[in-house]
């Protein structure tokens, strides 16, 4: 049986239609990508799941008991808790399941029980251990830790207020206690906008082959949906489109599809003219009734069955103007150091950086990636080291913000006013300005919009196409994937890494980015930056990085594991070593035993330490007579007592000769 089974669900805002006759249904254990254009309804049908919206029609319905945990941009956090007590509330069950454990062992506990009663508690405690079994038992702080851990929090974070934290780090915390939860269906709306590289790549691994449940995934990050998902739900113009496997699966479908179409509306325009030219040629003649009618059913034909052409597969196609040519060097930095607030974030650094170079700048949050740009581009101050710039070097930086944007100029007026001249002095026309926009997939109505109304997410693609356009010979991109879809980071990927005579960027990129799929596809350097003062200058893709610390790891477990063989062995041979000792010594006194002779052999210990405490204390005695000077005026008896002194002697050396070859 379905977990949730959503059956002709409309809904939208006015004439704004996000969902429209949608349908699907989520089974257990299914690993299903979300995906679709910013604004398309994708955070819609997760919350209208949640129940956090109700449809305008349809129905959605879900499995009985089934829990669905969904992650808010905002979590809602005691603030007297702990960053640790408040992921560890994602167990708050087993206190009360506890609480009930309790009391049920007091009820127990008392000895007038009826036998039916002690039966029927007796069940009832087994169902509330096998439950707090399930919850997680003893085993939670263990849980805890791993999930904070992978989430990129370290120990020394744990007893933070919550108050404390950073709206990052509250989003993390936030997933966090979800995974925690363990819900039979998790929703995760972007859950990587806070993450590095680190605590994504922990993410994938814990919903690929750790989290038992349903999942649905929204995210920009492509890397991430192929490592996960086995199915891929698009939303299309309030349409649901289901496809099968992972997003690199999705997108040779989809683009099957798109040709399809393509020839579809291209055999439509071909329609259209024939009609069109009907229409001219007979309008005014003796068949312009007939005319006037095939005019009317080409206007309902064009309403109402035109099928768009797909911008998709649209590819930049103008002449863009060409930065100003570099010598050798771009920039050449050496012996570059930087602390900030007492950490140590790069130290010692050479970098030589070639025109036309791709590096992508990877590594932890914190980790001064931003710092080190900065520092390179001449912004900040390096505590120690020169970075020379090529005298011709003109950087155009993406940043985060976009103030500099003139809220009243459209988008294709704004790329006309960016982009400078060509080399023949003439700028951007009309139709070129749109047809970049329309490259960077801003379509029809989409190209008059004023700036002041854009979303977050077209700015951004707006100011990339204008800096991509801009004739800029070094392009500083801090994480421009941030706030888009995937179709305008894939837009971004094929400019920077087409060909420059098809359009494509020709200069040095600079680029910050979590994004690993765009990193992979545009970049073929690496700094990477561990967060501890550490720099690895990696000539390679991302895909040769991820190969060469897997191969390092495989490295490291197998020198480990030999390692520990080698210490087993030594530990085994020492301690075979020492046993064949003690075996040697054993057998050495058993034969030292069998060789020896006389009387005492046969005799018993406790027989020889009797005999020797006997004949000690009469050799004492006799030592004793024997000093008496008056003794020897007796003559015969002094010739006994000499005669048993010497007897004495022997006899007591002879007994602790015995003794103590016995004892070693």
């Amino acid at each position: 049986m379905s977990l949730v089974t959503v059956s002709q669900v409309r809904f939208g805002h006015g004439t704004n239609i996000l969902l429209e006759s949608a349908t699907c249904a989520i089974e257990p254990g299914e690993r299903i990508g979300l995906v679709g254009r910013n604004g398309c309804g994708k955070s819609t049908l997760l919350k209208l799941i949640a129940g956090r919206m109700n449809p305008d029609s349809g129905s959605i319905t879900m499995q009985r008991g089934v829990r669905i945990g969904y992650l808010e941009q905002e979590p809602k956090l005691d603030p007297s808790d702990t960053l640790h007590g408040a992921a560890a509330r994602a167990f708050g069950r087993l206190g009360d399941l506890r609480a009930e454990l309790d009391k049920l062992y007091e009820k127990m506990s008392h000895p007038e029980l009826a036998p039916d009663v002690l039966d029927s508690l007796l069940r009832q405690q087994g169902r509330l251990e096998d439950e707090f079994d399930r919850a997680g038992g003893h085993a939670t702080d263990h849980k805890v830790d791993a999930v904070l851990h992978g989430l990129g929090f370290d120990d020394s974070q744990f007893m933070l207020p919550v108050t404390a934290l950073s709206g990052g780090q509250r989003a993390r915390l936030g997933l966090a206690r979800l995974l925690l939860e363990s819900p039979e269906l998790l929703m995760l709306d972007e859950p990587t906008n806070h993450l590095d590289i680190v605590g994504r790549r922990w993410l994938e691994t814990f919903l690929a082959d750790e989290f038992p449940g349903s999942v649905i995934l929204v995210s920009h990050d492509r890397w991430l949906l192929d490592k996960v998902v086995h199915r891929i739900i698009e939303i299309h113009r309030g349409a649901i489109r289901d496809y099968p496997g992972n997003y690199a699966d999705f997108v040779a479908l989809r683009e099957e599809r798109l040709n399809l179409q393509l020839r579809e509306h291209d055999k439509q325009q071909g329609k259209i003219r024939a009609e069109e030219a009907y229409i001219r040629r007979y309008k005014a003649g003796q068949r312009a009734k007939q005319a006037r009618g095939r005019a009317t059913r080409l206007e309902r034909y064009c309403r109402d069955e035109m099928v768009e052409r797909p911008m998709e597969l649209e590819l930049i196609r103008i002449a863009l103007p060409r930065a100003p040519r570099l010598g050798d060097v771009a920039m050449d930095a050496q012996g570059l150091s930087k602390r900030y607030d007492n950490k140590l974030l790069f130290e010692s650094l050479d970098v030589r950086i070639k025109p036309g170079e791709r590096i992508g700048v990877v590594g932890p949050n914190g980790a001064g990636k931003t710092t080190l740009v900065k520092v390179l581009l001449g912004e900040l101050e390096a505590d120690s080291g020169i970075v020379k710039r090529a005298p011709r070097l003109v950087t155009g930086w993406f940043r985060q913000t976009h103030e500099h944007l003139d809220p009243m100029l459209c988008t294709w007026e704004y790329l006309q006013r960016t982009v400078p001249a060509r080399e023949n002095g003439l700028s951007l026309n009309e139709q070129e300005a749109r047809n970049l926009a329309g490259a960077f997939l801003f379509s029809g109505a989409d190209q008059d919009k004023l700036l002041g109304t854009l979303s977050g997410g077209e700015r951004t693609r707006l100011v990339i196409a204008g800096l991509v356009a801009s004739a800029k010979n070094l392009l500083v991109l801090d994480e421009p994937t941030n706030h888009l879809d995937i179709p305008s980071a894939e837009r971004l990927e094929d400019a920077l890494s087409l060909d420059p005579d098809q359009g494509g960027f020709d200069g040095t990129l600079l680029m910050i980015t979590h994004d690993r799929a765009l990193l992979d596809a545009t970049c073929d350097r690496l700094l990477v930056m561990d967060g501890e003062g550490g720099v690895i200058d990696f000539q390679g893709t991302w895909s040769d990085w991820e190969e060469r610390e897997k191969s390092k790891a495989t490295s490291d477990r197998e020198a480990s594991e030999r390692a520990r063989i080698a210490a087993e062995d030594k530990q085994a041979r020492t301690k075979a070593s020492e046993d064949a000792k003690v075996a040697a010594a054993a057998v050495k006194k058993a034969a030292v035993k069998v060789a020896r002779k006389g009387p005492l052999v046969r005799v018993a210990d406790g027989e020889i330490e009797k005999r020797l405490a006997v004949g000690s204390a009469r050799l004492k005695e006799v030592e004793a007579l024997l000093a008496d000077p008056s003794v020897f005026k007796e003559r015969a008896r002094s010739s006994k007592l000499l005669a048993e002194h010497e007897s004495l002697l022997k006899s007591v050396a002879d007994l602790e000769q015995e003794w103590l070859e016995r004892a070693s």
